[in-house]
């Protein structure tokens, strides 16, 4: 019999020690991003979510083997366990196989079969369903449907004629759905399920969400449909071995399916969908929000943060390239020429003052109103530039206790352009203060079971924090929460030891474990020491410091040049196996020595800078332009092309062959060249391509 280790690897594709060796680690407390970093040579390189996955499929089988042992017990004390049935409980791989071969000998509720075994028609249904002697034709009619209703029982308990029926219904059956007689459903959200059909084996995970949606708002009712002759006619095959016994079985088979086995089946079935689509509704979430996260920050850069509105004036706010907060103003440019010209003089009056880089236009209300405001004005200064920035979430924020904490004599609305502007400079730091499910990016978001919904977000926030590191004294404590190791009662302890000069001096603030697991990601740009600015573990220091003295390098040259061009031509698989330590701490260490601070989204697409407005007038179909991908969804991506709505490029215009999920061609945050497919000027709507016309 296979070990729990052995399972796991081979469910898995791995080997069994890379299985065993996270486990260890897990067990003493290490984290999945440390374990990730700093334990490559350990795990044979085990990627974030590979060592995630581990970790589910680990507490998965020890729930599923408490539950085999449980099921065991129960079926023991009753004395009805067999060889049989020990060995398909053994060999029973999910929590749902093992709950069907169970349920035959779960404590019943009273039923017409219960009954009839009660008043002594037992035997008689037993030798019937045996079908080794004559059927019992002259048997009292009562008594032979008494014995129909624990024969249809018996069929209902067996897992073979379940397997049959449950096989047949994802093979053949299909997913309908049809509006309700008096239902109301005033904006067409679920027109195109009014009368709709999909096979259950083909129905994507975003329609049975959708239906499942208008059920639930009594607009919709859906039904799992299938052909019930040909189920029977396989059944029959199955069961019947006495035709004079054909007829009374086929009977109470078809009594058995209509009213105990489909109808469970059909639950099942549809919990099954529900479940796999909800996994992928979570999966897609969890993509977007990495890019997101991800997004290139717009570094060294000053800017003006432009919150737009009609009423309420806009919004804005200086900000420097550290993101520190300048100063503050509110325009009025909607409201007729005499604000409008006030608006333009004050703006032109903080540019002439601060000299930002950039202005972030948030996207929502008087977006495009603002853009061609802001397009005007810095026509008389060639060197600023403007971008359209996400405003999603950033209304939450500015009203969070977070955010009155960080600006206490700022108005609600003027919070919210500060974190426009410094989502653009920061992106990871800033967009971790905000409830992912704000953002704008999560499919579905409110049908999916939340707590696996936050688990999942919260170790791709996680995920993104480590990659990256922060910088120990200048992190928020919303980042720093995401950091390996750290929980509130350390990072309140590092706030208060601020400033740090040292990695060092982290080792009198954190405990043990918290500085084994978070230093690594803690970084000194300009300490004492060198190295505490790279994502080096002090734990491989000694071999770092060996390896500069061997070459005759010094750490304090690190960003030079030339100390850059020497490393070039050193080989770290010998320099590993000279110093005895591991290829790949070796391989990391000269790559954080040749890139001190390296952050992993300088390789990315940065941010698209505009000069001039684009308007839905302009464009044409098979026009080329440059976009950002603002989401991803099941059905295709919206691209902000610089419009007031994005622009959709639809599933079946991503690529020049087919795509299954538009996540293997797009990612949020992902600059593309698209062209215009199509335009819609009455609703304001265009359709894009991600491929080129054909001349």
């Amino acid at each position: 019999m296979q070990t729990m280790t052995q399972q796991i690897a081979g469910s898995m594709g791995l080997k069994e020690g890379q299985v065993a060796a996270v486990l260890e680690l897990l067990e003493g407390g290490a984290t999945i991003p440390f374990i990730a970093r700093y334990r490559k040579e350990v795990t044979g390189r085990l990627d974030e979510d590979q060592l995630r996955r581990i970790q589910q499929v680990h507490a998965y089988t020890l729930g599923l083997q408490a539950r085999k042992e449980s099921v065991r017990e129960l079926i023991g004390e009753k004395g009805l366990m067999t060889p049989e049935l020990d060995t398909a409980l053994k060999e029973a791989k999910t929590l749902a196989e093992v709950e069907e071969l169970y349920r035959p000998f779960k404590e019943k509720r009273k039923t017409k079969a219960t009954q009839a075994i009660a008043d002594g028609h037992g035997p008689l249904a037993d030798r019937i369903l045996a079908q080794d002697r004559p059927f019992p034709a002259d048997e009292d009619p009562s008594a032979l449907q008494a014995a129909g209703w624990i024969v249809a029982e018996k069929f209902s308990d067996d897992p073979k004629i379940q397997e049959t029926v449950k096989n047949f219904l994802e093979k053949t059956g299909v997913m309908e759905s049809k509006k309700k007689k008096d239902a109301v459903d005033e904006k067409g959200v679920y027109e195109m399920y009014y009368d709709f059909a999909d096979p259950v084996r083909k129905i994507p995970g975003h329609r049975v969400l959708a239906m499942e949606r208008g059920e639930k708002e009594k607009i919709l009712s859906i039904a799992l449909e299938f052909d019930y002759p040909a189920l029977e006619q396989r059944l029959a095959r199955q069961i019947i071995r006495r035709p004079d016994a054909a007829s009374w079985l086929s009977a109470v088979m078809h009594d058995a399916l209509v009213r105990l086995i489909v109808p469970s089946v059909r639950r099942q079935i549809r919990s099954e969908l529900r479940e796999k689509a909800c996994n992928a509704a979570i999966a897609g979430f969890s993509v977007n929000l990495e890019n997101m996260l991800m997004t290139r920050p717009l570094k060294g850069k000053s800017v003006l943060a432009w919150d737009p509105g009609y009423v309420h004036g806009c919004k804005l706010a200086m900000l420097d390239p550290s993101g520190n907060l300048l100063a503050t103003d509110v325009v009025y440019p909607f409201r007729g020429k005499g604000q409008e010209a006030q608006a333009i003089r004050r703006t032109r009056e903080l540019l002439t003052e601060y000299r930002p880089d950039v202005v972030v236009i948030g996207n929502g209300t008087a977006s495009r109103e603002s853009e061609a405001l802001v397009a005007d004005i810095i026509r008389e200064f060639p060197e600023i530039s403007y971008v359209i920035g996400s405003e999603a979430g950033a209304s939450v924020y500015s009203a969070s206790q977070l955010a009155k904490e960080e600006f206490p004599d700022l108005a609600v609305e003027t919070r919210s352009a500060v974190s426009i502007g410094r989502r653009v400079q920061d992106p990871l730091s800033e967009l971790v203060k905000i409830d992912p499910k704000s953002l704008g990016i999560g499919e579905y978001q409110h049908d999916v079971p939340q707590k696996q919904l936050k688990e999942a977000l919260d170790f791709v926030t996680d995920k993104a924090v480590n990659r990256v590191g922060t910088d120990v004294n200048t992190a928020s404590p919303s980042l720093l929460m995401h950091v390996s190791g750290l929980t509130k009662t350390q990072i309140a302890r590092i706030l208060r030891a601020r400033p740090i000069r040292t990695r060092t001096q982290l080792e009198s603030v954190l405990t043990p474990k918290a500085y084994e697991q978070a230093v690594g990601f803690l970084r000194i740009p300009d300490g004492v020491e060198p190295l505490d600015a790279t994502g080096i573990h002090p734990e491989s220091y000694g071999f770092a410091r060996q390896f500069l003295q061997d070459h005759g390098l010094d750490a304090a040259d690190m960003r030079s040049q030339a100390f850059r061009d020497s490393l070039k031509r050193i080989n770290p698989v010998q320099e590993a196996r000279r110093l005895g330590v591991g290829t790949d701490t070796m391989i990391d260490i000269i790559r954080e020595l040749r890139n001190p601070g390296l952050d992993p989204r300088d390789s990315l697409d940065a941010p698209v800078l505009k000069k001039d407005v684009l308007s839905i007038e302009d464009l044409v179909p098979g026009m080329e332009l440059q976009g950002t991908v603002r989401n991803v969804t099941s059905f295709g991506a919206f691209v902000d092309i610089g419009l007031h709505d994005d622009g959709l490029v639809h599933i079946s215009r991503m690529a020049d062959h087919f795509v299954k999920d538009p996540r293997e061609v797009a990612a949020t945050g992902q600059i593309v060249k698209v062209w215009v497919h199509d335009i819609d000027r009455k609703r304001g709507r265009v359709g894009l391509s991600l491929t080129a016309p054909q001349r």
